[in-house]
């Protein structure tokens, strides 16, 4: 019996390039979040929650779209690509999403705590918040939606007999009727025309 592709495959497949992809997203974080600033002087740590995206609002809406998406968007790819290097197809959504935040966040704090080390960088609560919060609207908007696809695309397909296929129907012949009444009428023209008697007449 042969059966039309496998779950097994496509998760195979999502799970190597979800970690090949989160590789990659993670180098670049930690270039753009790790590298030192040249700048003449450096703001306290903020360790109030919400008091730093107060202060981006107050500064207008250009520049706060510019600081609070910049939050969002950090890793917000870490919501696809950590369910992606997982291999899963099968899992609760609401499983899913929690150890995705979860783990988002404990990035998100590793970031920040390293930060402190690294010239003309402080650490930031808000950073923290927005960073995970761009995690979880990326994991809600795609994640369910593209498991549910694999998953249709990794459902395996009918069996299929292997060397046998459907049986030819019998030829007709002799005006549409079976091979066995065009045998009789072969074997008859093969005989030929049966012999008739003239009759003659007798005299009175």
């Amino acid at each position: 019996m042969q059966r039309q592709g496998t779950g097994g495959s496509v998760a195979i497949r999502s799970r190597a390039a979800g970690i090949l992809l989160l590789a990659a997203h993670l180098l670049l974080v930690s270039w753009l979040a790790l590298r030192p600033l040249d700048v003449p002087w450096v703001s306290a740590a903020n360790l109030e929650p919400l008091a730093g995206i107060k202060a981006n609002l107050a500064l207008g809406p250009a520049e706060a779209v510019h600081r609070i998406g910049g939050g969002l968007l950090l890793l917000a790819p870490l919501g696809i690509l950590l369910p992606m290097a997982g291999g899963r197809l099968a899992v609760s959504p609401l499983w899913s999403l929690a150890r995705t935040v979860t783990a988002g966040a404990l990035i998100s704090l590793t970031i920040e705590l390293l930060q402190t080390g690294v010239p003309g960088r402080v650490l930031d609560v808000d950073s923290l918040l927005l960073n995970t919060a761009g995690v979880a609207i990326a994991h809600l908007l795609v994640v369910p939606l593209g498991r549910a696809r694999l998953r249709r695309r990794g459902r395996p397909g009918p069996p299929v007999p292997r060397g046998r296929g459907p049986r030819p129907a019998p030829r007709r012949t002799a005006a549409g009727r079976g091979p066995e009444a065009g045998a009789v009428l072969r074997e008859g023209a093969a005989q030929g025309a049966t012999p008739t008697i003239t009759r003659v007449g007798i005299a009175p």
